[in-house]
């Protein structure tokens, strides 16, 4: 069976940052690298929290983004 090893993880916030001229929304992301791999959903949301509350923007996102090594 396959296992996956998280090697590294990111938080990214997307914020909305306006509209464009067709009314879509103009979306700009600000990613923090070396998020330690163990956090935990609530650390991380927690986090992403208290960093939202220093951005004028409107957050439309919080995403985590792991990469990992399959093995074998």
């Amino acid at each position: 069976m396959a296992q996956a090893v998280v090697t590294a993880s990111k938080l990214r916030l997307v914020f909305q940052v306006g509209m464009d001229d067709e009314g879509k929304p103009v979306l700009k992301a600000k990613t923090f690298n070396n998020i330690q791999k163990s956090a935990a959903p609530d650390q991380l949301l927690q986090a992403a929290q208290a960093l939202i509350g220093l951005s004028n923007d409107t957050l439309s996102n919080i995403e985590r983004v792991d990469n990992a090594d399959l093995l074998a």
